[in-house]
């Protein structure tokens, strides 16, 4: 365990101490958002992100220990664990090491070197490997025999060539050496299976780089193809360096009988080692995009669920179509349905115009002031009807909202317990209006893999994406908090300590019993204990309550210091419901953080995140992001012209760049080279999902609906 803890450590840049604490809490059963937030001072403060880092490397090394643990024993059973091999064994830092240390070990499938062994030829093999200067063929004329299987001088060398192949694509030394060599310097090349079949792969027909650089979604790319039979695929060192590096670990150069290994040895490289060690290569290679895609999904996931809400406004949702008409759907300011219905503006001049009366109504009726459109099918037409509508309804505005997963959603259970009378695509237009008002509580209903904001999200391990998007949503959730009285309970579930059943139960209880009054009431659902409590109550709001804390960040726990830190200031509680407490952080500095901190009986971090929340009780972060571009106009792909400046959000970024949405329907693309005036390593580090930016049109392909955009250079008065 604690070579365990040294090596997070070292590998996270933080205090062994940390670690240490960090662990024993996860092994307690403590959440990720309860210990970032809640147990600061016990891990210096680390982020989530920090914090699900070292969760999942401590699960990655405790199974490389318990790998370890099973390897040796294996061995040991067969009496052949030695002192300098259980060690090498317990210094291996990969299971890729400790696989190959195993591999002579290893129970195998029956193998030309395994017949061999069968026939008596191992002894000749080993001598023969010793190269001490003997001559193979006199050592084998002892190892002719019929009986066993050995007719002539010829199959006995065969044999213990086979023999000595395998020892030498058993050596673990050998293997690694090979290993990092292709690491550092293999080449991956890629044909076309058929170069006359045109492809998205047409890039890839011809093409040959460095592993070294070769990027992320190069490789993801390359594997898709060629499991879709348009590429072939190979990795391997130029020339002859692979099979001389083989040679030069296992060949002794002075003596007679090296010529006979070294024909073994590059029968080794070529039938053994190199396909093995190609594969591990391109597995690698694999598991290193796939954790890059994860990562970058991840990354454009966490500012999108975050995305500044549209709070307390009546909503218009449509939900474009061809065939089955735009589906409509107004929602008031806390996501209820008022009114729903079906509208046909692609059909003909007569039906728009009737399409236009029948949502003018509704509007007027319900004192619509915001619409969603999504932005699937027949979006542009709907667009352009809204654009017109507008003209005669000042004061309402729209927005283009990404419809990824509405479908996925409309489909599901959860939709159908919601909506049971309602047309699935009904359901759609509902979910589009609710993504504007709050992105965040209605996202989370829906699997985040069908949102939309990755690049080859597919192509990864399913399971570790999964994992990885979930921590993003439970993250996002805890980090804005939820209202108790009016979050759903797939909201309720992304909670600290909450699963689906304790959700619904506290859905149950607020039907069965009225609102929640009380925090400490939450003790009162059933199958909510006492460990769940203390890891969901400080993300759980409880405006009705009239203790003003249990609005707040502020957990149950360091409610006393909370009340304390007040009085140390000169306030009372009455001054929080009045917001009061403006001066609050600059009163605590006056008497001292470390000595208030100390008065109040809790840790520094914990005092300052105390501070934030009486400044601000009931505060969203989300506030203070951007507000999302409403639009009461419409841009055509042909009004665009190189040098047009224009303000746009940001929907997606991918390894080579982003994609903006400048209001014209089709995304435009800031290459990463386009980004900013330095080189990046990833867009990530200067933009991010959701930011509203300024762009410049470099370039119009009308045919074939491409953008290109620059953000450089873009004069500050645009």
């Amino acid at each position: 365990m604690n070579s365990v803890i040294e090596t997070l450590a070292l590998e996270l840049g933080q205090k062994q101490e940390y670690v240490e604490n960090v662990v024993t809490l996860l092994d307690e059963g403590n959440t990720i958002p309860f210990i970032a937030r809640y147990r600061k001072e016990l891990h210096g403060s680390m982020d989530d992100t920090t914090l699900r880092n070292l969760e999942t490397r401590l699960q990655y090394l405790r199974n490389l220990e318990e790998r370890k643990a099973e390897v040796c024993n294996a061995i040991e059973n067969q009496g052949k664990l030695t002192e300098e091999l259980s060690a090498a064994i317990n210094a291996a830092a990969t299971l890729a090491e400790v696989e190959d240390l195993y591999r002579p070990y290893k129970q195998k499938r029956r193998t030309r070197a395994t017949v061999a062994k069968e026939k008596g030829l191992e002894p000749l093999a080993l001598a023969i490997f010793a190269q001490d200067g003997q001559d193979p063929a006199v050592l084998a004329q002892d190892y002719i025999d019929p009986e066993k299987g050995v007719e002539t001088l010829e199959e006995a060398l065969s044999g213990a060539s086979d023999i000595i192949a395998e020892m030498i694509s058993d050596d673990p030394e050998i293997r690694k050496a090979l290993r990092e060599k292709m690491e550092r310097q293999a080449i991956v090349s890629v044909q076309a299976t058929d170069p006359e079949t045109d492809s998205v792969y047409r890039l890839y027909y011809s093409f040959s780089m460095p592993v070294s650089r070769l990027l992320n979604h190069q490789i993801l790319a390359i594997n898709r193809g060629e499991k879709e039979g348009f590429l072939k695929v190979k990795a391997a060192l130029p020339g002859l360096e692979g099979q001389a590096l083989v040679c030069r670990k296992a060949l002794k150069p002075t003596m007679v009988v090296s010529a006979f290994v070294r024909a073994a040895a590059e029968d080794a490289f070529t039938r053994l080692i190199e396909p093995s060690v190609e594969r591990e290569l391109r597995n690698t290679l694999t598991d290193r995009a796939g954790e890059s895609a994860i990562a970058n999904f991840a990354l454009n996931l966490k500012p999108l669920l975050m995305q500044r809400p549209v709070k307390g406004f009546v909503t218009m949702g449509l939900d474009p179509g061809y065939r089955n008409g735009c589906k409509v759907a107004v929602v008031d300011g806390t996501g209820r349905v008022l009114d729903t219905n079906v509208v046909y503006p692609t059909f003909s001049q007569r039906k728009k115009e009737e399409a236009i009366e029948i949502l003018s109504r509704m509007i007027r009726k319900h004192s619509v002031k915001h619409i969603a459109i999504g932005n699937g099918t027949a979006s542009r037409e709907t667009e352009a009807m809204t654009v017109e509508m507008l003209r005669n309804l000042p004061g309402v505005s729209y927005m283009i909202v990404n419809e990824a997963g509405a479908s996925v959603y409309s489909a599901s259970k959860l939709a159908a317990e919601e909506f049971p009378d309602f047309d699935v695509n009904l359901r759609s237009a509902v979910s589009i209006a609710r993504r504007l008002q709050d992105p965040l509580a209605e996202l989370v209903k829906i699997d985040p893999k069908a949102i939309g904001v990755g690049q080859y999200q597919h192509d990864c391990p399913q399971k570790r994406l999964d994992e990885a998007l979930g921590g993003v949503v439970e993250d996002c959730v805890n980090a804005v908090g939820v209202d108790v009285n009016t979050a759903s309970a797939s909201l309720l579930q992304q909670v600290s300590g909450l699963n689906g059943t304790t959700a619904k139960n506290i859905v149950i209880y607020r039907e069965e019993n009225g609102p929640f009054t009380a925090r400490n009431q939450l003790k009162k659902v059933s199958k909510l204990g006492p460990k769940a409590y203390q890891q969901c109550a400080g993300f759980l709001r409880v405006p009705e309550s009239k203790e003003i804390l249990d609005n707040t960040g502020v957990h149950p726990e360091s409610y006393d210091a909370a009340k304390m830190l007040l009085t140390l200031c000169g306030y009372d509680k009455t001054d929080i419901a009045a917001g009061k407490l403006s001066e609050l952080s600059q009163r605590m500095e006056e008497f001292g953080a470390e000595k208030a901190a100390q008065a109040c009986g809790v840790g520094v971090p914990t005092l300052l995140d105390v501070v934030k929340e009486l400044m601000k009780p009931g505060r969203d972060p989300r506030d203070d992001l951007p507000a999302p571009i409403l639009r009461t106009d419409v841009l055509e792909m042909k009004d665009l012209k190189p040098g047009m400046v224009l303000s746009g959000t940001v929907r997606n970024v991918i390894d080579f760049g982003v994609f903006v949405d400048i209001g014209v329907h089709q995304d435009g693309l800031v290459h990463i080279s386009q980004v900013c005036n330095r080189k990046l390593r990833h867009p990530s580090e200067v933009v991010k999902v959701g930011d509203v930016v300024k762009v410049s049109v470099l370039d119009v392909d009308e045919k074939r609906k491409r953008i290109s955009l620059t953000m450089k250079n873009i004069p500050k008065e645009a």
